[in-house]
């Protein structure tokens, strides 16, 4: 997708907010409800210590991604959140695109090491982690909160 143009935006920017309430409508039609508010708070993906991406097709957002800082801060960790394609543009690289302007954007901001958790619920995710060169894990950094059902990756950065 050429005229795809990937940037920071804040979270409660409506963009921003619109793909990130797209991904927990999708997140609760997938797992029938969630408990979204009891381990992400939207504040978390604001700077210093989160940030959220925006991906735009002729200036409508098409996708989106969020990093939030996890664990003891002194190891510099991150994690992502809320990888969302709109339907009609997965399939075109938007996921993997995102993906990686998110692992530059962790990095340039001094994270060292990123985490993210997905469910047997999406496959297609698996795979991009997969395809992405993700390690899986089995646990999460101390004090991170992880989905007991969840598949864990991380990367170094």
């Amino acid at each position: 997708m050429s005229n795809l143009i990937i940037d920071e935006e804040p979270i409660t920017s409506q963009g921003a907010l619109s793909v990130y309430y797209a991904a927990v409508d999708e997140l609760n039609r997938r797992y029938e409800g969630s408990d979204e508010g009891s381990h992400l708070q939207v504040d978390e993906l604001k700077p210093p210590h989160g940030l959220f991406l925006v991906a735009r097709a002729d200036g409508h957002p098409v996708g989106g991604v969020g990093i939030r800082s996890i664990g003891d801060p002194v190891f510099m960790l991150g994690e992502i959140k809320r990888l969302w394609v709109r339907p009609d543009q997965r399939r075109l690289g938007v996921g993997a695109r995102l993906m990686a302007e998110a692992e530059a954007r962790a990095r340039a901001s001094g994270f060292l090491q990123l985490y993210l958790e997905t469910g047997p619920a999406q496959p297609e995710a698996i795979e991009l982690y997969e395809r992405s060169k993700w390690t899986p894990v089995k646990d999460y950094p101390s004090g991170a909160y992880s989905y007991p059902q969840a598949y864990r990756f991380t990367k170094v950065l």
